[in-house]
Parts: structure tokens; sequence; C-alpha cells
């Protein structure tokens, strides 16, 4: 595992990339009930996973599921959100799990930036695109009919969890959306990515584990850089 800091005072956080990391998560997140925020997809590849590991920890759990794609960013889906966590009686110390790509990382991060004034929550990136972009940063928001994202909150996780494994289950066009930022920030801000890029090329396309762990890690330290310095 490689843990990077998103240096911002006594907002840091850690961000942790690893393998296998979806069955530790229940002894990462502090407190005895706990909301996960997914979609129907993810749910059906991971949701038991990330359960089994809550349980094993005597964590209460409300899991909360939404279709599927952008049309989950909008008013009512955040509405359904807010609905479920009070009927599970949320309160300021119920953390809010975000787990998948960047639709449920905004959802999920705004709905905890706003519910109660604000509850810890934490993400839990599937894709690639999310892995080295998104879930690092703390932008959060939801779409308005006139516009993408024009309403939403700046709001920092407790922590990230990118488990590089949930990457294999990627299509190839999710995975080629995801590797052209790693190439964008290779190009602005790290040569010696680029290179490896170049070089093991059969590597990250065949998703090696490896190669995997270098382009989330080393994208993240760039994201983490510019997020501190902002």
């Amino acid at each position: 595992m490689e843990q990077i800091t998103v240096s911002l005072g006594d907002r840091s956080y850690p961000v942790y990339v690893g393998t296998g990391m979806l069955d530790t998560i229940g002894s990462l997140v502090e407190g005895r009930r706990v909301s996960i925020l997914t979609d129907e997809n993810v749910s059906t590849l991971f949701g038991e996973r990330v359960k089994n590991s809550f349980n094993a920890s005597g964590t209460e759990i409300r899991t909360i599921v939404v279709p599927p794609g952008e049309q989950s960013k909008q008013f009512s889906s955040l509405v359904n959100v807010y609905d479920e966590l009070l009927s599970f009686q949320a309160d300021r110390q119920t953390p809010l799990v975000a787990l998948g790509g960047g639709v449920i990382g905004d959802l999920g991060g705004f709905a905890a930036g706003t519910f109660l004034r604000g509850i810890p929550y934490i993400q839990v990136p599937t894709t690639l695109l999310a892995q080295v972009d998104s879930s690092v940063g703390g932008k959060t928001a939801v779409n308005h009919p006139l516009g993408k994202n024009l309403i939403g909150v700046f709001y920092q996780p407790r922590f990230v969890l990118a488990d590089v494994e949930t990457l294999l289950s990627l299509s190839d066009e999710e995975y080629l959306s995801g590797l052209a930022e790693v190439i964008k920030h290779a190009v602005i801000a790290d040569g010696e990515l680029f290179s490896y890029l170049e070089v093991h090329h059969d590597r990250v396309m065949s998703r090696e584990t490896g190669a995997l762990m270098k382009m989330v890690t080393t994208s993240v330290r760039i994201k983490s850089n510019v997020v501190s310095c902002d």
C-alpha cells in the first residue's frame, strides 16, 4: 500500500493506494454506523465485499443505491440520498462512503457537505479517472438543467481509498478515458511518468498491478500538489 498526504493544514487527509483494500475498509472508517452510496453496477461488482468488511467490524450499514451514469447527478437523486440519510437517522458523526466513479464521488461529496451542514465522508473511487483525478481535491457538484456541475461545494473527504483491483472491471473505453488523464498529468508535470508509459505500454494496456500502482500513485501526488498549492 502507498499513502499520499493531501496537505491542507487542519483539513489534510491521506490517499491510500493498494490492492485488496475494499476488504479492509471497515477497519479504517471511524464510527459504528455508516452509510454507503453507490450505483447499481458498482454495487453488483463490489458491494458485498465492502459490506462484509463493515460487518466484520460490527458496523451498522445503510446502503443507498442509485442508477449508474450522469442521470444520477441531479437534484432528484440528491433528495433521495437525503431521504435515506434521514431514514437512517444519520447524525454529524455518521460517515458517508462514496463507492464508485466520478458521478458517485460528486453526488456523495455534495450530499455529505450539505447534510446537517456537513458529515464525514470517504471517497472510494472505482474508475481510473476517479482514482487519479476527481476523488482528490474535494470538488463536488450536481448538474443543473442549464449546465453541468453548476451547483456544488468544495468539501474534503476524511480519506481516499483507491483499490487498483477495481480497475480490472472497467471496459476498455472507461479505462482509456482515465488513461488520457494520466497522460495529461505526465505531459504537464512528470517526464519520468511519460517515459514509463511509453516504455511499459504493454504493461499499462494489460493493466498489470505494478503499472496501475505506478500510474495512480504518481498521478495522485501530482493532483495533491496542485490542490495543496490552491
